[in-house]
């Protein structure tokens, strides 16, 4: 009888041990959760790496879609159907980058983030018209994320420990970031209102006339360069943040022929038109060559509005096209 109280004793001495463990790990990894919390812009408060507390139920998310302009509310956000010219260069990248979905989607930092991770597309832009469209698919958080084009010179696994702006940190890149700045030779610039996960990030090169003009979610932005006549680049993404990733959605190249500059031209014409084929009286035939070689042209949104209007800020909801196309006018954002 004794020895059965003793067994008895030591059972409930044992069980209070494990509950006073249990109680202090949910202590723990509650004031592990505050510490790894956000701030107000969307970013980690100490660093890119994201936590995990895989037997924490229900989980701890892993970031929050920054703030402002996030998500896109254009009418169409398919995929282009039609033939990519390029995709992600599976060879020249950095090392913490992974591709899937025929080399189109690149997924960076897949465990943790040390660093900045950088890829470029497998096709140097050579004459002619380049335009391409990033989709945020992943949540958009960290140091930065960017858009952007560059060299050759550009070492894109230079800052593999190092967490920082990658594209615009030379005079060879130019990138935009997820916070709206414009990056180049080091210095940044206020270029547009911020962007999030879902968020659609056109590039439009000119190497004719010489411009690099951005899109955000296919309205246009503003030209973020001039005078790049004569130099070669490619298509770069870069991410600090952890299990981030990007998709090409369209990448297209044409010649700066008369053809283009028409279609240019009619698009400058009609520019509150969705879709500038519709409403041409053109023959069906026509009209089937011109969407699959200019397609982009024809559906580029510049906007057209009297130099005279005042800016006002972006918003997701219909009243952002007219801010989006005055700021776009503001910014000359000129095909000729």
């Amino acid at each position: 009888m004794a020895r059965r109280v003793r067994n008895s004793r030591a059972w409930h001495y044992v069980l209070s041990g494990v509950r006073r463990d249990a109680d202090s790990r949910v202590v723990a990894l509650a004031s592990g959760a505050r510490g790894w919390a956000y701030d107000s812009d969307g970013q980690h408060s100490d660093s890119d790496s994201e936590p995990e507390f895989p037997s924490l139920s229900p989980s701890i998310p892993t970031a929050i879609p920054v703030t402002g302009e996030s998500y896109c509310n254009c009418e169409n956000q398919n995929e282009a159907p039609y033939y990519f010219d390029w995709v992600w260069d599976d060879v020249t990248k950095s090392t913490a980058t992974l591709l899937s979905c025929d080399n189109r989607k690149v997924n960076f930092h897949m465990d943790y983030s040390c660093g900045t991770a950088a890829i470029r597309g497998n096709k140097e832009l050579a004459e002619g018209q380049h335009f391409w469209e990033i989709k945020m698919t992943s949540p958009v958080y960290g140091t930065d994320m960017m858009v952007g084009i560059g060299t050759s010179d550009v070492n894109l696994d230079k800052y593999r420990h190092t967490f920082c702006s990658l594209l615009g940190k030379d005079e060879d890149s130019w990138g935009l970031s997820y916070t709206g700045l414009l990056h180049h030779k080091g210095d940044r610039v206020n270029f547009s209102t911020r962007f999030g996960q879902g968020s659609i990030i056109g590039v439009h090169l000119d190497t004719w006339h010489g411009t690099l003009t951005f899109f955000k979610n296919r309205k246009c932005i503003g030209t973020a360069a001039t005078k790049l006549q004569n130099k070669r680049f490619y298509p770069m993404v870069c991410s600090t943040a952890a299990k981030s990733s990007m998709k090409v959605i369209r990448s297209c190249a044409s010649h700066t022929s008369l053809q283009y500059l028409c279609c240019q031209r009619l698009r400058q014409l009609l520019p509150d038109c969705m879709d500038t084929l519709e409403v041409l009286p053109l023959p069906p035939g026509l009209k089937q060559v011109l969407h699959n070689k200019l397609g982009w042209v024809l559906n580029m949104n510049c906007g057209s509005v009297s130099p005279s209007s005042s800016p006002s800020s972006g918003s997701d909801s219909d009243s952002s096209c007219s801010s989006e196309a005055e700021a776009c006018r503001r910014k000359r954002c000129r095909r000729t």
